[in-house]
């Protein structure tokens, strides 16, 4: 991507919709033009269930950005999430038949190829062909084979699969506000180019971005993605426990967790039996509220925990566990994880951005930035999603998106 370089991105949760527009390049990160935050309707767990009122909130979040940044949206990289979305590792080989055995960058697409040769029902279409690792001649390790010598090359590779149903009515929510498509990312990707430090990538780490709707995994080591998986269990969950169990409506035991909500009450200096107090007349107990927080996120740890290498984890992944996603702001869920998980555990925060950035510092927005991130840093063997096999139908509904240009 050009330094400088005018990108947007939208990431459609299933509480909020967030836009940003950003210049890609400044100073070695993001100088953020624009941000437009709307709450999301229309969405359930991730997928569209209501096209005509997501279509609204991601037309209000678009219009917000565009206001601050006085720039106008023609395209956008977009997040993909939801529990249509499943994950398996490949691989492909081939030989180098020149004199020379040198390989060029042609093998790399050629060996891509092959390992993109997976069996994909006609439902599902790929969103990531993602290289692991290479080998040379049985040499594993190799990081890029480009101008080594050798006969045989190997890749592993990280395929990531998408109910084509699902992206279709996504696409068709952001391709009705008259904004393209630059390319669909899964969000725990995009996540973790927000959060995590190369460091942590290299010795092994866990990224769960608890969001709204969904709990969105990714496991790194060896510097690659080594896993992936989205659970249907997050914060959505914690309020509709807190609800049920405490006898208040949605929206107040929405408030209640968001402005008291911890795992850890002995932590805040609150006296567990005062009585907390909403407007309406509602008012519950301190105690009870941290004690239906804790059950829940004790569920999600361990939901997570089931994603990790074997039993010897945490050998596995010894930089430990790092949350994101707005669920990540309960106080003490960082040793909630370290109690339920035995693993270090820290809370992500997106780093490298500038400019008008007053609310992207918090881990609800990793996803939003992650997703600039993503496209700006680049990808060694990725493609755009309309060349990873989509087919003319789907590339026909949805043409390639332009650059973001000034009104």
């Amino acid at each position: 991507m050009a330094k400088n370089e005018i990108v947007a991105s939208i990431d459609v949760g299933t509480t909020k919709v967030c836009t940003i527009i950003a210049n890609a390049g400044y100073g070695g990160g993001l100088q953020v033009l624009g941000v437009g935050v709307t709450p999301s309707q229309g969405l359930h767990k991730g997928l569209v269930v209501n096209i005509t009122e997501a279509k609204q909130s991601i037309r209000e979040s678009v219009r917000k950005a565009e206001q601050a940044s006085g720039l106008r949206i023609e395209s956008a990289y977009v997040g993909v999430t939801g529990r249509h979305i499943s994950s398996l590792n490949n691989r492909g080989v081939v030989a180098i038949p020149r004199s020379d055995r040198l390989v060029r960058p042609d093998d790399l697409k050629r060996v891509l190829r092959t390992a993109r040769t997976v069996a994909v029902p006609s439902d599902r279409k790929l969103l990531h062909v993602i290289p692991r690792g290479y080998a040379l001649d049985g040499q594993v390790g190799v990081k890029n084979p480009v101008g080594m010598h050798g006969f045989r090359l190997d890749v592993e590779t990280h395929v990531i699969t998408a109910a084509v149903a699902s992206v279709q009515n996504l696409v068709k929510c952001i391709r009705g506000v008259g904004v393209d498509i630059e390319d669909l990312i899964l969000e725990p990707l995009a996540s973790g180019e927000a959060v995590l430090r190369a460091d942590e990538k290299e010795a092994g780490v866990v990224l769960a971005d608890i969001g709204g709707g969904t709990t969105d995994i990714a496991i790194f080591k060896d510097g690659s993605i080594w896993h992936t998986a989205i659970l249907p269990v997050a914060g959505y969950q914690i309020t509709r426990d807190i609800a049920i169990g405490l006898g208040l409506p949605f929206d107040v035991a929405e408030q209640m967790k968001i402005r008291y909500g911890s795992v850890m009450p002995i932590y805040n200096g609150k006296e567990e039996e005062n009585p907390l107090h909403v407007e309406n007349g509602y008012s519950i107990s301190y105690r009870d509220l941290c004690e239906v927080v804790r059950a829940r996120l004790e569920e999600v740890l361990k939901l997570i925990a089931l994603e990790l290498p074997g039993a010897e984890y945490v050998r596995e992944v010894p930089a430990g566990l790092v949350l994101t996603g707005g669920s990540s702001n309960l106080l003490g869920i960082e040793t909630l994880g370290q109690e339920v998980l035995g693993l270090p555990v820290r809370v992500g925060v997106p780093t490298g951005v500038y400019g008008i950035t007053d609310i992207l510092p918090d881990p609800a927005y990793a996803t939003s930035v992650g997703l600039l991130l993503w496209a700006i840093r680049g990808h060694e063997g990725e493609q755009s999603w309309q060349a990873r096999g989509l087919g003319e139908a789907f590339r026909r509904f949805f043409f390639r998106m332009r650059r973001v240009i000034v009104r």
